[in-house]
């Protein structure tokens, strides 16, 4: 049998001991794990980018991979831990909208994380990546039934960041998903949502700065230039040419974009 294999994306960064702290709870659970780290550098609290995130991923991974998502702003309050099954795979997260650009695609389950036979005991109030998600999503990798992990529920978290907000005739809000490693700045205005924009005007605004250009590479334009293009993810993303969109427009995750047709 091949090792099982256990992917984490999380917003604890590099430079503290959170992320490992919690691969080694998760192998001395399931020592034969194989680790993926998709990405520890999630904005901290963002729950929509580590949403954006997961839902890039997971569909590359075989069957049987397990998830573990920990973007937390609500850890120790009443925001429940939950067990999602989608796609073949299992994903443990919050429950607090991370999962839902998956579960938005996918026929799934969820269950509530409520065995706390398989938690790290005591549970502490801050760290519950390390005493709750981290220990379940081991034991799911070693084989664990989900049936044993919880029971099923129906009223998890429904958020909608994932879709822009239709405000007039011809207008959009959205917002910022990711502002990736390279500045360009990730919508979630999806090209499917708005498949002739190649042959329409429009105007996509984020602050004060607003482009109608839309191509199809990087290569089309000079060096410095503002343009839109459609991501390898299929959300329209506002780039410079060989330089930082985020940087030049000054913006963050979460921000919000306007699109506009004419």
């Amino acid at each position: 049998m091949p090792p099982p294999i256990l992917t984490l994306t999380t917003d604890f960064g590099l430079s503290d001991h959170y992320a490992g702290t919690m691969k080694g709870v998760i192998l001395g659970i399931c020592p034969r794990a194989q680790l993926v780290d998709i990405s520890h550098q999630v904005t901290p609290f963002e729950t929509g980018e580590g949403a954006y995130l997961i839902a890039q991923a997971y569909r590359y991974f075989p069957r049987r991979t397990v998830h573990l998502v920990v973007v937390d702003p609500g850890v120790g309050s009443a925001r429940r831990p939950i067990l999602m099954e989608a796609a073949g795979q299992y994903f443990v997260a919050p429950d607090n909208g991370v999962l839902s650009m998956v579960f938005s695609r996918e026929k799934h389950k969820i269950r509530l994380i409520s065995n706390d036979r398989y938690f790290l005991q005591p549970v502490s109030r801050t760290f519950h990546g390390r005493d709750i998600f981290a220990p379940v999503a081991a034991h799911l990798a070693a084989g664990v039934a989900p049936a044993r992990i919880g029971k099923l529920i129906s009223d998890y978290l429904r958020p909608g960041f994932e879709k822009p907000q239709r405000t007039g005739k011809h207008t959009w809000s959205g917002r910022i998903l990711k502002i990736d490693h390279f500045g360009n700045i990730v919508t979630n205005f999806h090209v499917d949502d708005f498949p002739d924009l190649e042959r329409r005007d429009f105007s996509l605004a984020i602050g004060a700065v607003e482009t109608g250009s839309l191509l199809r590479t990087y290569a089309e334009c000079a060096p410095g230039d503002l343009f839109v293009i459609a991501g390898s993810s299929g959300y329209l993303e506002v780039s410079v040419s060989q330089g930082s969109a985020a940087g030049r427009i000054g913006c963050q995750t979460g921000a919000s974009a306007e699109l506009t047709l004419f």
